[in-house]
């Protein structure tokens, strides 16, 4: 086992406001990429929200 291997995975998180100027450029590019795919997710989520919402407003409106 070499040395390389024995030491801990970095994380694929990113936490907002950290001093990037010790991380690689490759590693930035996959922060995108981690924080682009989170946005997508965010995304969806919300519409599927709007979604029932607007559905339940109109099944529980009133009928005038």
């Amino acid at each position: 086992m070499t040395f390389d291997e024995e030491r801990p995975k970095k994380s694929a998180t990113h936490e907002i406001g950290t001093d990037l100027s010790a991380i690689s450029a490759e590693e930035l590019r996959n922060r995108i990429t981690v924080l682009r795919e989170e946005i997508a997710r965010i995304e969806l989520e919300i519409t599927r929200k709007d979604h029932s919402k607007r559905a339940a407003d109109s099944l529980f409106r009133p009928k005038v």
